[in-house]
């Protein structure tokens, strides 16, 4: 199945959330499915946050993986600067953190291709490593991702795909890129069936889809049942992050 969802739609949904790991009050948008979750249920989960400024979030992990979009603000992830915009790829059972937002506050929205156990388990409590399973235990971050100005994406005449990480460190179905696209400009996605689905995320311009057109931050999740997906520029260009999850067992 493809799931679409319009920024404009969700972020009117945002609202004051707790911090499950601090209690802190700050904001949260649920774009796809719940926003944490203990067992399996079909469709994909994704999610927004929004800190405070200096807020933290400490150290955890989750069942479930993940790619981390830093979309604004800044912050530091354990002794890593981040900036607009840095992806984050992160394996089931994978430490990482503590995430600290900066001092005009830092957003994230965490994107997984299937809804599963992904309530934050977090290495100050007691008993976390009961909680551990098996995983490749990678922890990936980009380099901060330049976006076009307005003009040089919507003139853009040739469609570029560009690598976020090193292939070298990628020893399976796991794949994350940039696809810059002039105004109307069209290509295919993945082969959803080659790995675990994928995700399109609009980082700069917009996704036209089906007579409409997605802005900035909206999203589609295109699971691996699915034979393709066209990603199709709208009149401003379009600048894209397609990131493929690895096939997993359930």
């Amino acid at each position: 199945m493809i799931h679409a969802m319009s920024s404009t739609e969700a972020l009117a949904r945002r609202r004051i959330i707790k911090s499950p790991g601090t209690g802190i009050e700050h904001w949260g948008t649920e774009f796809f499915g719940p926003r944490s979750s203990t067992s399996v249920a079909p469709g994909p989960q994704a999610t927004m946050s929004d800190l405070n400024p200096h807020e933290t979030v400490v150290a955890h992990f989750h069942g479930t993986t993940q790619f981390q979009l830093f979309t604004a603000g800044s912050g530091t992830l354990g002794k890593n600067a981040l900036q607009p915009l840095v992806v984050q790829y992160k394996d089931h059972h994978t430490a990482y953190g503590p995430v600290v937002a900066g001092p005009f506050g830092l957003s994230f929205m965490a994107i997984r291709i299937k809804t599963g156990v992904s309530a934050p388990v977090y290495l100050h409590e007691p008993g976390y490593k009961d909680h551990l399973k098996p995983s490749k235990r990678r922890n990936l971050l980009s380099a901060p991702i330049g976006l076009s100005t307005d003009p040089v994406m919507q003139s853009r005449k040739e469609a570029s795909w560009e690598p976020l990480y090193d292939p070298a460190k990628i020893d399976d179905d796991m794949a994350a890129h940039v696809v810059r696209l002039g105004a109307g400009m069209a290509v295919m996605g993945p082969d959803p069936r080659r790995s675990g689905g994928y995700y399109v995320f609009v980082a700069n311009g917009s996704l036209a889809k089906d007579g409409q057109e997605l802005p900035r931050w909206s999203m589609v999740a295109v699971e691996s049942n699915e034979p393709g997906f066209e990603i199709r520029a709208g009149k401003q260009g379009l600048e894209a992050l397609v990131l493929e999850f690895p096939t997993e067992e359930d």
